[in-house]
């Protein structure tokens, strides 16, 4: 666990934080240079810079940030899930090494029904319908299930699924 920010820093990552909130990726990402220079590797600097480069579709980079939120904060289940769904979209990256950097983040984040849905995501857009489904059923079982149904029916990952989903 890090050390939480202090103040004038706090400020600029809950300004960056407003930014975001607002649809405007660049003055957050204004706000963030106004850290001081040794904390913005902070995790929790990095988790809104992480968010800004993936508001440019700037994948690559993002998996760099994610990796080094992992790194610092292992225990931090966004930093796998962020590692993960830019893994996906990167370069070298793809549905299988996204999935299998979920599929370790399942083990150490039991409770967390996001990691299980996109889990679900990535094994329906592989064409593995059956365990899509067996992890959309565990997302189901641990998180708000009528949330995540709505979200499932609008999710285009999990098309392949809906006439199932839209009958529980």
């Amino acid at each position: 666990m890090t050390e939480p920010l202090e103040p004038p820093d706090i400020f600029h990552l809950r300004a960056a934080c407003g930014w975001l909130e607002l649809g405007n990726h660049l003055e957050a990402n204004e706000e963030l240079e106004n850290i001081t220079p040794k904390l913005r590797a902070h995790p929790d600097v990095l988790e809104i810079r992480w968010q800004i480069y993936a508001k440019e579709f700037k994948w690559d980079a993002c998996v760099d940030i994610a990796r080094a939120i992992t790194k610092l904060d292992p225990a931090r289940d966004s930093g796998w899930i962020h590692l993960a769904y830019s893994t996906r979209r990167a370069t070298n990256g793809g549905l299988e090494a996204a999935r299998n950097i979920l599929t370790s983040a399942a083990e150490k984040f039991p409770t967390v029904p996001i990691i299980p849905y996109n889990l679900a995501c990535y094994a329906c857009q592989l064409g593995n319908l059956k365990e899509a489904w067996q992890w959309l059923e565990k997302a189901f079982d641990i998180g708000d299930s009528k949330k995540l149904k709505l979200m499932a029916l609008d999710d285009h990952d999990l098309e392949p699924l809906w006439t199932d989903i839209s009958e529980i």
